[in-house]
């Protein structure tokens, strides 16, 4: 019996990463946007793998606001919500309150249910960076990262990269820093993210979604965070809005 649990826990994890060492999209971070992304794209028939460097995805919307699990959405994304199943309560005017869990968890299952293969415990720690294009990342474990240990990596290859950080755009600061590359913001670098303005943040959150480099795209907080957007707080509608965005950008972009 110990064996058997052992080698199919093995052999099936291998299997899962051997088949997703090329992919149409890797998309690094699974916070709200990542995920909502991840299932529309894998809906319309894309190969998609997320990296998620925490035991489980979700990012920010487990723990609603200070550890109260409850999330403010607006009535522009319920369509995303009603297509996921997902309950809300009319709170005010156009703001309706969720329970944090019961959402997050929904994305989740979702996400995997259309078919996206999500690496969690994982890392990128840099791109694979050919022909002035963005074409792949460097995947390690997250506990390699955080140990600071010389270890290795392994490579997997993408037509299109998601950064989805958050806050830290971590993946856009690492090819700005080591490519001296300009991006597609206004004054080519990260602009950083500004403090908290909901109404702002929110509608600059789903602008900001784009390309910023050939191959390379943003959403949720990183699209902010690169931009010079500004910060929301737990409202949850324009990160919702921002991955359904991306999922049609990068699909018309990848169908050309």
């Amino acid at each position: 019996m110990e064996q058997i649990v052992s080698a199919g826990i093995v052999d099936s994890y291998f299997k899962k990463l051997k088949e997703n060492l090329s992919v149409d999209v890797a998309i690094v971070g699974g916070g709200p946007s990542g995920l909502v992304a991840s299932y529309y794209l894998a809906k319309k028939g894309f190969k998609v793998a997320l990296y998620e460097s925490k035991l489980a995805p979700g990012g920010g919307m487990w723990g609603g606001a200070m550890m109260f699990n409850e999330i403010i959405v607006q009535k522009d994304a319920l369509h995303i919500l009603n297509e996921l199943n997902i309950s809300y309560t009319n709170y005010q005017g156009d703001y309706y309150t969720l329970d944090s869990v019961h959402a997050t968890s929904a994305l989740i299952y979702h996400a995997t249910q259309a078919g996206v293969k999500i690496f969690n415990c994982s890392s990128i720690e840099d791109v694979v960076f050919q022909n002035n294009r963005v074409c792949g990342v460097v995947l390690n474990w997250a506990s390699v990262r955080r140990e600071k240990m010389h270890v290795d990596p392994l490579v997997i290859m993408a037509k299109a990269v998601v950064d989805g950080t958050g806050h830290d755009c971590d993946i856009v600061r690492t090819l700005e820093r080591k490519n001296d590359v300009k991006l597609n913001t206004k004054t080519g670098k990260v602009m950083g993210e500004y403090s908290l303005s909901i109404d702002e943040a929110e509608r600059t959150t789903v602008e900001n979604t784009k390309e910023v480099y050939p191959g390379l795209y943003v959403s949720g907080m990183a699209s902010n965070g690169v931009s010079g957007g500004f910060r929301m707080g737990p409202i949850f509608g324009g990160m919702l809005l921002s991955g359904e965005k991306l999922a049609g950008l990068i699909a018309e972009n990848l169908s050309k």
